[in-house]
């Protein structure tokens, strides 16, 4: 076959690039911007705003019209007898000033931190939902009591007001079925609305009516997931009403002079607002069913104050007692949480005057949020001291209260206190297990708040708990939180291992696989949280006894995931020591690593990376074919960008060698894959690094392309393979970007080829003959496609090769233009070329060929027909 002299297109590559940039276009930002976060404003109407429902409302316009709850004796009614003679306005600043107080109180009672439960009712109503329809049973109520007017006779108000109360349970129902959850809804603040309208129109008889018949519905638990947001919703409904009967009751302790003190007692409250009072819970004690009689009178229970100083604390037992009428489990749990939160601080004050009060105390400090047992940790540590041990032991008490203190911070000036405090009892405990489920808690609360001197204390009386007997074989799971917990507050390493039980706290760790676990943990936490290269002793020591710890874990049995992850680790903390220009030191730590970590193939190869010098010893000694080739590139890579030359030589050289050894099937994954794929990949890599690889003075002109050209030749291809014929064209391209006046890409203060022959005639000549050789190799390969079985492929190639010869040749030379012409009609001459392909790379070469010294590609354009199949 007549050889084809070849001819490399001479490029700018600065030109080229700037030529493909894409052009500028202005932008105007505005007030739009696609990651400007989008604000939705929600517009609540009145109807839905439920935060009212819990609202407090005054009822001095009201106080001048007829009550139906008048007495009956001499025409004057008790409930609004004494409002009415005082001024309106003046009672109204009264109680309002009144009213900022008590809530001022309330706060210092549970304090600010406590979560209100404004807060946590919206929780509830957002988590509890239901898809499924409810229903409503609802007493719709007579209005016989409307008739009554001021001027009726007595014994016309007594008849009204006796139908009223018999009207209470035994008016008419109705019953709402198939209600969605927002109708629901929507009914129960109908009925909240309902129950202000009425008071504010002074009919309190019905607003009773009201508050009875929402409490009934709380009986109901036929959908049972919704029941926790029905409760919320009924509750506001009871809280209203209670306000509004402590509200009205108040106003009536309000005269022009001067209004209740902040801690008023009953003798401050004049006669006929304890008349009034008593007359609320005389009504809602005649109320027949359990449920609604408990709620109610909760609901009003805090007016006990207007009565007796002791009046809350003794009707606390009997409605504890009443829950305990209520069959339904789930009802009743409610019925007691609605009693706490309505009574906390009186629950609170209980909780400290019961002699045997642990399990309650236990039960507030579960229950209760973190910040609110945190700001009294010395209250609640003098209630535990108080407690009988009987009933309840009390390291539990103190592990409840090192949970919330693990969640929250102590005032600063208790916290050294509380430690002590809590300390002196766990330190007493005999019994292992109580003693470290304490410990576990509590070295959390010393990490948090205190320096390695308190964390080193409380881990040497740990290990002198736990080694008698062996006793920590019986607790690695809570000896390995306090690791986890140690490290998640240390993250200077140089500090934690300063702590002198650290380490002997480690060695109580002795069955092998927990100890791993642990090795891992800490790893874990170096390679996150260490920052800065690090070359203090103490850190290296340590961890290398960690480390190796972990690879000495490995056997035959081994899971590659588990090798893997050991690597990782074991990389990572490799990757982070670093000795600076120290480099005899920086080597010695490489040889002592690389002697430990044999194991881990993926740790040797991460030391090869870091280590030139023992890359010959090494790299021969793994099995993986391509995991040496390519470790032989990236030596030789990391040698050349360090100007070792003949160091980068040699490696290339091996990894040339080493071609012929690639078998031609090799295991991925547990699966049998041919390795050509692979090899090609890894010689467009080699191709690209031997461009600015300056050839040796005593090998010749470019001696790494002709002995890897000649193992490329003799190496055994596939019979249906064309990795081959691929491979000489990327060795085409490399040998016409070897030929540009200055090349592409260099190594800083590496001279490549372009500056040690300077476009030399002798050297370009040589370039050009390894071309032409190329191309006779491609062209014998094409010729041997021409059979039926092979068509496709040869007009594939045939059209691969005329795209590398329009990008790197010079098509100005007549017989490199006539080739290029030839492979086209070969690549269509049996229509088995891609039309679309074809059609797409003639516009290309009609679009060059309008660039500055392009011009001659308007003939080729011209010399190139397109063929249909047929």
């Amino acid at each position: 076959m007549a050889a084809f002299p070849w001819h490399s297109r001479q490029r700018n590559y600065k030109t080229e690039l700037e030529s493909c940039r894409l052009e500028p276009v202005p932008l105007d930002f505005g007030d739009y911007h696609p990651l400007k976060p989008i604000t939705v404003t929600e517009s609540k109407t009145k109807k839905m705003g439920r935060k009212g429902s819990t609202s407090s409302t005054s009822s001095s316009s009201s106080s001048s019209m007829v009550d139906p709850l008048s007495s009956v004796l001499d025409g004057t009614d008790p409930l609004s007898m004494f409002a009415a003679t005082a001024d309106p306005m003046t009672a109204t600043a009264n109680m309002d000033s009144s009213r900022k107080k008590r809530d001022r109180d309330d706060n210092s009672t549970v304090g600010p931190d406590f979560e209100p439960w404004s807060c946590k009712r919206g929780d509830i109503l957002a988590r509890y939902t239901t898809t499924e329809k409810l229903s409503i049973n609802l007493f719709m109520g007579s209005e016989k009591g409307k008739t009554a007017t001021s001027s009726s006779a007595v014994s016309e108000k007594v008849r009204t007001r006796l139908e009223e109360l018999d009207d209470l349970e035994e008016g008419s129902q109705r019953e709402l079925l198939n209600l969605t959850q927002q109708d629901y809804m929507n009914r129960i603040e109908e009925l909240n609305q309902s129950l202000k309208d009425a008071w504010a129109s002074d009919q309190k008889v019905k607003a009773l009516k009201i508050v009875i018949q929402c409490s009934k519905l709380l009986s109901d638990t036929s959908v049972i997931q919704f029941y926790p947001s029905k409760f919320v919703l009924i509750t506001d409904i009871l809280d209203t009403f209670g306000k509004l009967v402590y509200e009205r009751i108040f106003s009536m302790c309000v005269d022009n002079r001067s209004a209740l003190p902040d801690h008023f007692s009953p003798e401050n409250v004049n006669d006929t607002a304890k008349e009034t009072c008593l007359n609320w819970f005389f009504k809602i004690a005649s109320i027949r069913e359990l449920i609604p009689r408990f709620y109610v009178e909760a609901a009003i229970l805090n007016c006990n104050k207007f009565l007796s100083k002791t009046g809350i604390s003794e009707c606390l037992p009997r409605l504890t007692c009443m829950i305990r009428g209520i069959g339904d489990p789930l009802v009743s749990v409610y019925a007691r949480a609605y009693l706490c939160r309505v009574l906390l601080t009186e629950m609170m004050e209980r909780c400290k005057k019961l002699g045997n009060n642990a399990l309650l105390l236990n039960s507030v400090m579960s229950a209760f949020r973190a910040e609110f047992i945190a700001t009294r940790s010395m209250d609640f540590i003098g209630m535990i001291k108080e407690c009988d041990e009987s009933g309840f032991p009390k390291h539990l008490l103190f592990r409840s209260l090192g949970l919330n203190l693990a969640l929250a911070d102590p005032p600063e000036s208790d916290r050294l206190q509380i430690l002590n405090e809590a300390w002196k009892v766990i330190t007493k405990l005999k019994n292992p297990q109580d003693y470290i489920n304490c410990a576990e808690v509590w070295i959390e609360y010393t990490c948090r708040h205190f320096t390695k001197r308190e964390v080193n204390t409380v881990l040497a009386d740990v290990i002198k708990h736990m080694t008698p007997d062996r006793a920590f074989e019986d607790a690695y799971p809570q000896l390995h939180s306090i690791i986890k917990t140690i490290i998640a507050y240390f993250h200077d390493f140089s500090v934690l291992f300063s702590v002198e039980k650290f380490l002997p706290f480690l060695d109580m760790f002795q069955k092998e696989n927990v100890r791993v676990e642990v090795c891992k943990c800490i790893m874990e936490a170096f390679i996150k949280y260490q920052q800065e290269p690090t070359k203090d002793p103490v850190i290296l020591n340590a961890l290398l006894h960690v480390c190796k710890t972990m690879h000495d874990s490995v056997n035959a049995l081994t899971l590659e995931d588990e090798k893997r992850m050991l690597a990782v680790l074991i990389n990572g903390f490799i990757k982070m020591v670093s000795f600076g220009r120290d480099f005899e030191q920086q080597l010695s730590f490489y040889v002592e690593t690389r002697s430990m970590f044999c194991n881990l193939e993926p740790v040797l190869v991460q030391l090869i990376h870091a280590c030139v010098a023992f890359c010959f010893i090494t790299i021969p000694s793994l099995t993986g074919i391509f995991t040496r080739l390519n470790l032989y590139l990236h030596s030789g890579q990391v040698a050349l960008a360090n100007q070792c030359l003949s160091q980068a030589d040699a490696f290339f050289r091996a990894a040339v060698s080493l071609v012929p050894e690639v078998p031609k099937m090799i295991n991925i994954d547990g699966k049998m894959r041919s390795s050509e794929s692979f090899l090609l990949e890894f010689l467009c890599n080699l191709f690209s690094t031997l461009l600015i690889v300056p050839d040796h003075p005593e090998q010749g002109v470019l001696f790494l392309v002709r002995g890897l050209l000649n193992v490329i030749q003799d190496y055994t291809w596939e019979d249906n393979s064309d990795d081959k014929i691929r491979i000489y064209t990327n060795v085409l391209h490399l040998l016409s970007a070897m030929s540009q006046e200055t090349y592409l890409y260099h190594v800083d203060k590496v001279d490549s080829n372009d500056s040690l022959y300077g476009g030399d005639s002798k050297f370009l000549a040589e370039n050009n003959k390894l071309c032409e050789t190329v191309i006779t190799q491609i062209l014998e390969h094409l010729k041997t496609l021409g059979k039926d079985e092979t068509l496709k492929r040869q007009s594939v190639l045939a059209l691969s090769f005329f795209n590398s010869i329009l990008a790197h040749g010079d098509l100005r030379n007549n017989k490199l233009n006539q080739l290029s012409v030839n492979l086209w009609n070969l690549a269509q001459r049996h229509g088995c070329a891609d039309t679309r392909t074809m059609v797409k790379t003639l516009e290309y070469i009609k679009k060059r060929s309008k660039q500055p010294e392009m011009s001659h590609l308007t003939e080729l354009a011209l010399r190139l027909p397109l063929q249909t199949r047929t």
